[in-house]
Parts: structure tokens; C-alpha cells; sequence
């Protein structure tokens, strides 16, 4: 049985993508380890999630400022490259799956190159761009400059490298990335796991709209909250309900107070991913009011793909990336930061129910070539080559799935 290992500075169980990627491998037959951050809930130093084997480093994710930000990286690079090399020497992977952020924890994975592993470098963040939004910087600052430099260095020494989308493939391209030794990944849910929740839902009578994740100011929910009190005028049952918790509630809370709308605005606070899709189903629309920058503009939310899995129409910023995949006949977009733009677009969609019908079933056409499915298979072919497995016995879309061939407009 040939054996993987993943390499995380997250915690295992809640880096979904780094999940669905090592369940994939299992299901095909790998077996499949994971070093990752240990969870602020847990002290388990090792423990077994869905046949994945996960190590876990008591390390801490405070983040904040510079000083802090470079302790954690190198620390656990520090750690994490110990421990790899002491699981190879047991278990003799064919291949790595180092996940960014940081760029260099490539490194990382030098003892199992010189053993022979083959190193994929999964490229989850553009980090010029994310310094330059987080810290308010120009492209010529000498952290920005510098993370550019070790971007580069690492994308050289890995053997492969995956990215996120194709607007960050063509960037990093620009950047000196090899496109023959790269492949686009996108963020996708399961389509499994979405489609099979079967629950019946008793729907009230209010319009509810709805958001879930983390509660930070990149994704906006300031502006939608005060694109509801303008939209309420129209849609006076319209509701908002928030999913999840970050710093950014109490604020959240207090504006919702100030604008006279807090009946209207629900914060259901943390929800188990598990309950995602019952909760989904309750919504009439998924709106997504993320910020546009420098690094935003480059995002892809995994939000996304759940609200259509789910058969949900989508308010969403007209971000790069975003209007890259879908037209404006699949999601109802508005111009990013402007509540204005955004409530405009809730009483429209809430006005026309054929038409968010419509963009329903648009937004399922435009998004079957980047689904889940479709990546996972593009995955298990990719690590089938690296590790030296005969191609096509892979689980889910057959080699000869139509949709493949859609891919070449993505890829």
C-alpha cells in the first residue's frame, strides 16, 4: 500500500480542504498520514479522522503581529520537519502534501525528497498579496518583496504545485511558476456530503438570507447588514441569518442595533459542519459580501459551491476570481464594499422568484467542470502519476466523464 503525508500549519480536522484531498487518498486505496497544528479543544498529540492518521503539534495559532507571525512559522517548521523525517524512516511515503501558509514549508519535506518522496506544494494563499492587504503595503515594501522571493524559491523546489484557480494560476505564472508542473485545484464541497442531506425542513414565511463562516471584516457582513436596513423597505420579512462566530460579532451586533434591524438579523453562532446543509436548506438566498482588494479579488469562497450544491441563488461581490467562473446570468452580483449595490440586488432577487430559479440552475451549468467530482479525480490522477499507480482506478467520475474534457477551459 503505497503511503502519503500531509503536512498542515492548521488543524487537521477543520482544513476542509486538506481533508477532502487525504479522505480522497484513503478511499483509493493509501494510506494516509497528516502533521498538523494540535486544536486549541484537544490535547490529543495523534488520533485517527476517517482513516487519516493526524499528529498533532502543540504550537499555538495567536497570529497578529509580524514578530509573532514569523515565531509560529518557523517553530513549527522547525517541528514539523523532525517529525516527517522521523515517520519516513518508518513509513517510506511516495509523496508530501505541504500545504501554504508558509511558502517554505516545502522545506519542510527535504528529508523525504532525499529518501525519494516526491514534494506537492498545495499553494493555498498568495502571500505578496495577502501581506499587502493585511498590512496595508505596496508591492515594494521589503516584506512583500521579500515573500516574493521565497514564493519562488518554493514553488522551484517542489515537484509539483497545486493552485486554487486559474487568475492565481496565470499570477504566479507571471511569477516564474512552471505551468507543466502545476494543476488547479479548486476549492469545492463534496458533493456527496451536500446532496445526501435528506431532512424534511418547515420553511417560515420570512425571506432569509443567509451567510456562513467566520465573522472577520474581509467578508463583508458589515455591508450587508446595512444593505438589509435599506433592502427592509422592500422586503419588509426579509431576514439575515448569520452562521458562525469571529471577532467581528459584537461589532456585527452593535450595527445591527444601531440601524434599528436586530430582530432581522439572527447571529446563530457556531453550527457543526456536519448541520451545514440542513441549515441551508431553511435560506431562500446565500449572499456573499466580500471586500475587494489587492489579495480579495483573487478569492474563491467555498461558501459558494454549497449554496448551489444546495440549489441556493447567490448574491455575491463581483470579485476577479468569482466573475471568472460565473456570468452574471448565474449569480446575482454587486459591485464590491457598496451596500447600496447590494441591497439593490437583494430586493431584485427577492422580487423575482423565476428569477433566482434561473440563476439556480445557470449557476449548476457554469460551476460542473470545477465540482468537487471533477477535482478529486484530478487529484488521484495527479498523485496515481507521482506515485508510480496505474491510472484509472480511481473512485467517482470514469476516465472518459464528459466533464473532463470542460476542464480545459479551467485548467
Amino acid at each position: 500500500m503505497k503511503s502519503v503525508c500531509f503536512i498542515v500549519q492548521n488543524p487537521y480536522e477543520i482544513d476542509i480542504r486538506v481533508r477532502r484531498k487525504a479522505e480522497a487518498l484513503v478511499a483509493a486505496g493509501y494510506s494516509v498520514d497528516a502533521i498538523a497544528l494540535r486544536s486549541a479543544r484537544s490535547t490529543e498529540k495523534e488520533f485517527t479522522l476517517n482513516g487519516v492518521k493526524v499528529y498533532t503539534i502543540s504550537l499555538g495559532k495567536m497570529r497578529g503581529s509580524l514578530g509573532r507571525y514569523f515565531f509560529e512559522y518557523v517553530a513549527f517548521f522547525v517541528i514539523a520537519s523532525l517529525k516527517l523525517a522521523s515517520l519516513m524512516r518508518k513509513r517510506h511515503y511516495v509523496a508530501v502534501d505541504i500545504n501554504t501558509l508558509p511558502d517554505f514549508l516545502v522545506f519542510a519535506g527535504w528529508y523525504a525528497r532525499w529518501k525519494g518522496a516526491k514534494l506537492v506544494l498545495d499553494m493555498h494563499e498568495i502571500t505578496p498579496e495577502f501581506f499587502m492587504s493585511k498590512y496595508g503595503v505596496s508591492e515594494k515594501h521589503w516584506l512583500v518583496r521579500l515573500s516574493a522571493l521565497l514564493e519562488r524559491i518554493s514553488f522551484r523546489y517542489a515537484d509539483q504545485v497545486l493552485t486554487i484557480n486559474e487568475p492565481i494560476q496565470r499570477l504566479l505564472e507571471s511569477r516564474g511558476l512552471d505551468r507543466k508542473k502545476s494543476t488547479i485545484i479548486m476549492n469545492a464541497a463534496d458533493d456527496v456530503i451536500f446532496a445526501s442531506e435528506t431532512r424534511p425542513v418547515e420553511k417560515g414565511s420570512a425571506f432569509v438570507m443567509m451567510y456562513h463562516g467566520t465573522l472577520t471584516k474581509i467578508y463583508g457582513l458589515d455591508i450587508a447588514i446595512e444593505a438589509l436596513a435599506v433592502a427592509r423597505k422592500d422586503i419588509p420579512n426579509a431576514e439575515f441569518w448569520i452562521l458562525g462566530d469571529g471577532p467581528e460579532r459584537r461589532g456585527l451586533e452593535e450595527l445591527s442595533d444601531r440601524l434599528g434591524i436586530s430582530k432581522s438579523v439572527k447571529f446563530i453562532g457556531r453550527v457543526p459542519p456536519q448541520e451545514i446543509p440542513n441549515w441551508l436548506k431553511q435560506c431562500d438566498v446565500g449572499v456573499l459580501a466580500t471586500r475587494s482588494d489587492v489579495f480579495l479579488d483573487y478569492s474563491f469562497s467555498n461558501k459558494l459551491s454549497e449554496y448551489i450544491i444546495m440549489d441556493k441563488a447567490v448574491i455575491s461581490s463581483r470579485l476577479r476570481t468569482i466573475h471568472h467562473y460565473f456570468s452574471d446570468n448565474a449569480f446575482a452580483f454587486f459591485e464590491p464594499n457598496r451596500s447600496t449595490s447590494l441591497a439593490e440586488q437583494m430586493v431584485r432577487v427577492y422580487r423575482d422568484p423565476a428569477l433566482r430559479e434561473r440563476l439556480v440552475v445557470r449557476a449548476k451549468q457554469e460551476y460542473a467542470p470545477i465540482s468537487w467530482s471533477v477535482m478529486k479525480e484530478r487529484y488521484l490522477e495527479l498523485m496515481n502519476r507521482l506515485s508510480g499507480v496505474a491510472c484509472g482506478v480511481t473512485t467517482g467520475a470514469p476516465a472518459d466523464d464528459p466533464r473532463l474534457a470542460q476542464l480545459a477551459d479551467v485548467k
